[in-house]
């Protein structure tokens, strides 16, 4: 068999490059990647030829549906934008040439993002990337810029994909049997696939800082250096599902869900930043926090409860909020301070708030539109932020974090902020995708009501 000639590229390349490596033999495909309102990778495997001849200019048509579709891909009702109504057309997928790059996971690939648009050329504005480009418009209208760093956790299965789907994701063995939290030997037994996914992120230009272990039996995290908001929301997606295709080739199964058992869930705590346009900090003035962060982190808590469905957009999202688990379960923030929504740290261009409310499930381009939406109201309605909070915020009577989906899709639904920020279109999206998963969730026997009721009732 004949051996296949590796590409030395490394991060971001362009098309001269990318011609290059295909010409030496070196890269023959390309992946073709919109994020859909899951936050996964959708797209097309394009033959490097093509992307370089035709697609990178012109783009390429994708079907509508993917914007309209639940997790399993089935085709649902309730979405304005396409349907049997519209016939399912197609979208055209623009590369967005500044995130090609190689995928060092993959032999002879590389990687770019698409936005979204329509035949006459104009946006599909429920695209969470072109969400996300709206907001980030917001800012630019202001000098501001948007900085942020996603902080993503998993569980790591000795069990594949397919077993633990063969099982119905029952008994699976966890990498840990045991809290592995800081711990160097609970990472260490699990370090070969952790080291794979660091290097192969790397590869693609993603600065790594750390990997940790966690507190659930086998739970682990990787962190990245902040970057752009675009940029991080775009390395999140990447990350998340490169991760799992690691994890495939290695015989390992991974999960971001939020709450996979009555342990600690996944969290994606997101640290977020204002800067100028000239790169200077904002939020901070000297050691102490600018009047803008202080309306910044108001605007933060006003707006949680009518956000909480850009940060939680799962059934399974809610579960994970529990009084003492270090997820948050009401609106307050406070100086390193981890059990509030919102956690103030650092200081000079590193100052910045943490949203801890998100799981490992969040949709990141919705999420920092959301922090963003809110930010902003803040700043325009200058809104006076409450003390800090000290000691125990799940002693507080604070509002809490709403409790179920169905509360949080009816307040991001009513929401004027959400509305003025995002448009009626968007809002109407992405209500019906929430009201999609809870008649799925409704409709659905559990194994709990199973052993709760099948001889005791």
């Amino acid at each position: 068999m004949r051996e296949e000639a590796m590409t030395e590229l490394r991060g971001a390349v362009d098309l001269d490059a990318l011609r290059g490596e295909y010409e030496a033999g070196r890269i023959d495909t390309v992946l073709l990647c919109l994020a859909d309102m899951q936050g996964r990778l959708q797209g097309k495997r394009l033959s490097a030829s093509h992307f370089l001849d035709d697609v990178a200019e012109h783009g390429a048509e994708g079907c509508n549906y993917l914007l309209a579709v639940d997790v399993d891909m089935e085709t649902v009702s309730g979405y304005q934008m396409t349907g049997w109504h519209t016939g399912y057309g197609d979208f055209e997928m623009m590369p967005d040439l500044e995130t090609l790059r190689v995928a060092p996971w993959l032999p002879g690939t590389a990687l770019v993002m698409a936005d979204l648009r329509w035949e006459d050329g104009s946006a599909v504005v429920a695209s969470p990337r072109q969400i996300l480009r709206r907001q980030l418009d917001r800012l630019a209208d202001r000098g501001l810029q948007a900085f942020a760093g996603s902080e993503l956790e998993f569980i790591v299965f000795h069990d594949t994909y397919q077993e633990a789907w063969r099982k119905a994701y029952r008994d699976l063995d966890p990498a840990n049997y045991y809290n592995v939290d800081y711990s160097i030997l609970g990472t260490t037994k699990v370090e070969p696939l952790l080291r794979r996914v660091r290097n192969a992120m790397e590869g693609m230009g993603m600065p790594v800082e750390s990997a940790k272990g966690e507190c659930n039996f086998g739970q682990h995290e990787i962190n990245f250096r902040y970057s752009q908001a675009l940029e991080m929301a775009d390395n999140h997606t990447i990350y998340k599902n490169a991760a799992k295709e690691i994890a495939t080739q290695e015989g390992y199964a991974l999960t971001f869900m939020a709450k996979f058992n009555e342990l600690e869930g996944n969290s994606c705590h997101i640290h977020f930043s204002l800067r100028g346009a000239d790169g200077e900090a904002v939020f901070a003035d000297g050691h102490d926090m600018a009047p803008m962060f202080r309306s910044f982190v108001a605007g933060q808590i006003a707006g949680l409860r009518e956000m909480t469905l850009c940060y939680a957009p799962n059934i399974n999202s809610y579960k994970r909020f529990v009084e003492g688990s270090f997820a948050p379960t009401v609106a307050a923030w406070g100086f390193d301070n981890r059990t509030c929504a919102f956690r103030v740290v650092g200081h000079g261009k590193g100052m910045r708030v943490e949203n801890r409310v998100p799981g490992g499930d969040v949709n990141p381009y919705l999420a920092m539109s959301a922090m963003i939406a809110a930010g902003l109201d803040g700043i325009d309605r200058e809104l006076e932020l409450e003390d800090a909070m000290k000691g125990n915020a799940y002693e507080s009577d604070n509002e809490r974090v709403p409790e179920t989906l169905r509360d949080a899709a009816e307040l991001f639904s009513d929401s004027k902020l959400a509305r003025k920020a995002f448009g009626d279109d968007v809002v109407d999206h992405y209500r019906n995708m929430a009201d999609v998963e809870l008649a799925a969730f409704n409709s659905a026997v559990t194994d709990w009501e199973r052993y709760r009721n099948f001889e005791r009732t």
